[in-house]
Formats: structure tokens, sequence, C-alpha cells
């Protein structure tokens, strides 16, 4: 569609889930009030980051989708006429769970749903407790305004799921997020990760010649293990920050891009043009062994 406005939703979260929704559909509204046709909610936004601990009481968070939220989101597209991506966490049956995203159209209409694909297990982040693999695949839907793409969190370290979700036709790629520094590491540590996670991402923007926008959570949650770093952004298909919120703040923004200079990247920076498909067959493999 050429121009259009995204709009970004930077929050913190209680432990309330139904508190959690109605701020998210607040700010949904405030982006629409400022011209936001496309607009992202970070990762789980419902809830706290509970996979900071195995706990399986944590299990009783999850939802079927479609669902409550995914309804309730769908009225709200349909009242402000934008397109909504939002991350709730699935309830696929008994015993299955999954970390997804769903797409409501700008009419109300319920466009579908990406689950997480790459399911990190580190400290404070065990989410392979929760989170079955995503087995949809990479994901593009066809909206009201562009095509976009959707990955989620440890997705963002991946080239391949980027290269994979733009060659589908992707316009855009959305990365709702929930990442933060750890409140026992020292300062330079903690701002060289920071750097690795917007240099990796702002990398796909310049690699596959798309805007890139990532939605992270802000603040402290439960035992503040982990202070969430906001920084949420939006790059354009070379790499640059137009937009870019606090550390520390709940912040709406709203961007305007201009989807029709993807080719004008793709054409003076040809880089889809020159893939060697032909030579990239050892990627399929985990380690390349030495004979």
């Amino acid at each position: 569609m050429g121009k259009l406005s995204l709009g970004i939703v930077q929050m913190s979260c209680l432990k309330d889930k139904s508190a959690n929704l109605k701020k998210g559909i607040e700010k949904i509204r405030e982006a629409a009030k400022k011209g936001a046709q496309i607009i992202c909610l970070q990762e789980l936004f419902t809830s706290l980051y509970f996979c900071d601990r195995e706990d399986y009481e944590n299990f009783n968070l999850a939802e079927p989708i479609p669902g409550p939220s995914t309804e309730v989101l769908q009225k709200v597209a349909a009242e402000t006429k934008t397109v909504i991506i939002g991350s709730l966490f699935e309830k696929r049956t008994k015993g299955i769970y999954h970390n997804t995203t769903v797409v409501i159209d700008a009419d109300g209409s319920y466009l579908g749903k990406y689950r997480k694909m790459h399911i990190p297990d580190d400290p404070a982040y065990y989410e392979k407790f929760y989170f079955t693999p995503g087995d949809l695949g990479y994901q593009v839907f066809k909206t009201a305004y562009a095509k976009v793409g959707i990955l989620i969190c440890w997705d963002q370290w991946y080239p391949e799921a980027a290269r994979i979700t733009s060659l589908m036709g992707a316009e855009i790629l959305f990365y709702p997020t929930a990442i933060g520094w750890s409140t026992e590491q020292d300062l330079p540590t903690n701002d060289e990760q920071y750097q690795a996670w917007q240099i990796i991402q702002r990398s796909h923007a310049v690699a596959n010649g798309v805007h890139v926008v990532s939605v992270n959570r802000v603040g402290l949650e439960q035992d503040g293990a982990m202070k969430f770093w906001g920084g949420s952004f939006i790059s354009n298909p070379f790499g640059r920050i137009l937009s870019q919120a606090s550390t520390d703040q709940e912040e709406v923004i709203v961007q305007e891009i201009d989807t029709d200079k993807t080719e004008s990247y793709r054409t003076h920076w040809p880089f889809l043009r020159d893939r060697r498909i032909d030579s990239y067959q050892p990627i399929t493999k985990r380690f390349l062994d030495e004979d």
C-alpha cells in the first residue's frame, strides 16, 4: 500500500491477566487515535513473563486460539479499523501449549496465528518447560494495509527465519519480544547484550530489504531478577532506526513508513538477486564436522 503508519505498544505487566488485557486495549486505542493502522503488542502481553520459573500453575494462564482474548482483540480491531498483532499463551489441547501470536485484520476478522519456532532455555527464560515448538511453519499474513510476517522473540536471533519469512512476501517483519537485563550483571555486559539484540534485528532489515518492528516489554517483574529493557524500535530496510522507545518507560509510538521504498533498496543493493541458492545445502546441517 506504500505509506502507512505502524503502532507499537511497549508496556509493563501485572499479575492480573484481565488488567493487562484492558491496558493493552487502551493503548491500542491510543495508537489508533494517533493514526496507527497496524499495531503490535509485546510478547505474552496479557501476563507477567511467567517463564522466569518452572511452575505448573502457570499453565492456567493459557487459553485456546481463537478464544477469549482473540475475540476481544477482534472487536477492538473492527472498532479502530486497525490490524492488531497480539502475542498470547495458547492452549492447544491438554498437555500441548504454544507461544503464539494472532493477527487480526482491520475489519475484525481473524487472519490466523504464528507459533514460535525457536524455544529458548536459559536462566530466567525456561520456555522449553512451557512451550511446544511451533509446527505451522513460517507465515505471512495479507492484511488490509500490508503483507506482514510474524516472528517471536528468540526467533529474532536466527537469520534463516527472517530470510524465509521475507522470501514468502513479507513487507514488514514484526517481533513481539520479552527480553531484559539480569539485575546481577554489570552495566557493560548489559549494554553489550542490548546492542547485540538491536544489531541482529537491524541486520535482518538490511539483508532482506524490509522494515523491521521489534516490540519489547519494560520494567521489573516478580522477584526482580530481570529488568525488561524496552527499547522497542522500528527500522527501515537499510537498518536505520526510525523510532525507538526508552528502556524504562511505557510508550505508544506511531511511525509512518513507506513499503514502496523496498523496491529501491533491493534494486540498489541486490542481495536477493545475488543469492547462490545452489550453494546453501550445508545450512540444513546442525554442524559441519571436520573429516
